[in-house]
């Protein structure tokens, strides 16, 4: 066990599979206590029973991140067990592929939602929370479709552009107060939100990149990590591309 998040308390939305269960193990395995919010029960559960079969002190929440009352709720149920609360990442996101003229109002609001919205509803109920203790870090999920535009990801390059601009504008507001905001830009990861990827796609991905291979949800997990704890205790506002050089090769 390391010490990098000792006595930390993390809430990691989206924790209960591929990027944001990697992110919940190494931080228990850092010393964290770690709150796992989802809405799948089932997949919840599992996540934590398996953290705590490992040593970690970890709980599951159930919560939909577009809902304030949800949120809400989330931050009030880890005060309650943990006393106080140090890291909030916000991972939870979902995605289809689609212009503007392809998408109803419906799905557009859907997708905002759960991308834009929910990082705002985190950070609205965290950082009072952080603030009782001097400060705390907020790690927002963007993504290289914040940075660059791609065909037919209207209301994701949309979404992520947008959190990707909150995190520095939320760096400026907090940081007088002790409050560090980040936000970590994946490129392709193999995850459930890519498994339905074809394989002739994921491999001219793949081959685009320098570094020839997809990512793997450990490599943004260390990422996570790092903006989470000290040692980038002078780092706020940045947008950290994890993406294998997708960005260096277009």
């Amino acid at each position: 066990m390391g010490e990098r998040l000792a006595e930390k308390v993390a809430v990691i939305t989206g924790g209960s599979s591929g990027i944001g269960l990697a992110s919940a193990r190494l931080f228990v395995a850092e010393g964290a206590r770690v709150v796992v919010a989802a809405r799948d029960a089932e997949r919840g559960a599992a996540a934590v029973a398996a953290l705590r079969a490992s040593g970690g002190d970890a709980r599951y929440v159930p919560c939909d991140v577009t809902s304030a009352e949800h949120v809400a709720r989330l931050v009030e149920t880890t005060l309650a067990a943990y006393g106080r609360l140090d890291i909030l990442f916000n991972h939870a996101g979902a995605n289809r592929a689609a212009r503007v003229t392809e998408l109803d109002e419906a799905e557009w609001d859907a997708l905002l939602n759960v991308n834009l919205k929910s990082v705002y509803l985190g950070c609205r109920f965290a950082i009072p929370a952080m603030l009782v203790n001097g400060g705390g870090c907020i790690v927002n999920t963007a993504g290289t479709f914040g940075l660059v535009a791609r065909p037919a990801q209207a209301a994701y390059c949309a979404a992520k552009a947008a959190v990707i601009h909150l995190t520095r504008q939320m760096a400026l507001d907090y940081g007088p107060q002790g409050v560090r905001v980040n936000c970590i830009c994946p490129g392709y990861i193999d995850t459930p939100l890519t498994a339905g990827v074809p394989a002739a796609m994921r491999a001219s991905i793949i081959a685009a990149q320098p570094l020839r291979r997809a990512g793997k949800p450990e490599d943004i997990a260390e990422a996570a990590l790092y903006l989470a704890s000290d040692a980038s205790s002078f780092v706020t506002g940045v947008a950290l591309p994890v993406d294998g050089g997708q960005l260096v090769s277009g």
